[in-house]
């Protein structure tokens, strides 16, 4: 056997299909994800710190309303296979095109609520529904 780890080594054309096919569903979405996001020029949600302004992309996992304040809020978790990031617009109680499933991109400024990232009232874009 060689010295050099398995994931030093270049991987082949049969190596990758091998691992693609042992690799549960999840992964494979996260990757593809990951993948998505750096095509789009984007930062991965698991690099953002607090206070960064930033620009991020992902698939939206689940949208509910919950009330902050008294003051109805939407919010969203968005996730890019390498961490989830709560999207949050107040004022609203829902938006035409936000539910699960679907991709979009969100700039703004992240905070930190309770250890997650937060993103208030983004500006974003939808992505088309026949990239999914």
């Amino acid at each position: 056997m060689s010295a050099v780890p398995r994931s030093e080594k270049p991987a082949g054309r049969f190596r990758r299909m091998l691992d693609r096919l042992s690799s549960s569903q999840e992964d494979l979405e996260s990757e593809e994800l990951r993948e998505d996001a750096e095509t789009a020029g984007c930062i991965k949600i698991g690099d953002c710190h607090d206070r960064q302004i930033v620009t991020v992309t992902g698939t939206l996992r689940t949208v509910t309303l919950r009330p902050r304040a008294g003051v109805p809020a939407l919010e969203a978790e968005l996730f890019d296979g390498s961490a989830a990031l709560d999207v949050v617009w107040l004022g609203r109680r829902s938006i035409v095109g936000i539910e699960p499933g679907r991709k979009l991109i969100a700039s703004g400024r992240i905070s930190m609520s309770r250890g997650r990232r937060v993103l208030f009232n983004p500006k974003y874009e939808l992505r088309p529904l026949g990239r999914e």
